[in-house]
């Protein structure tokens, strides 16, 4: 499994070609294929950040997780 640091992860915004990956819960997942993801941003959130807190404020819970890929742990 990979290991992402956060500077890292950063990268990984949707921008210029990139594929869209947040962290959560301490695991890296890719949401490049969501359409709520466009452009890198979903509502006030940003990708290439760890979104795990941002969670507790939102409509649904972390069952939504489930149907993304996880590519890599974020180091702590």
């Amino acid at each position: 499994m990979r290991l992402f640091s956060k500077e890292e992860l950063s990268k990984y915004d949707g921008s210029d070609g990139n594929p869209t990956y947040i962290a959560y819960n301490g695991k890296v997942y890719d949401v490049s294929s969501a359409p709520n993801w466009i452009d890198g941003s979903h509502f006030e959130h940003f990708a290439g950040d760890d979104l795990t807190g941002a969670v507790d404020d939102a409509p649904h819970g972390d069952e939504v997780m489930a149907g993304f890929p996880v590519v890599g742990e974020l180091a702590s």
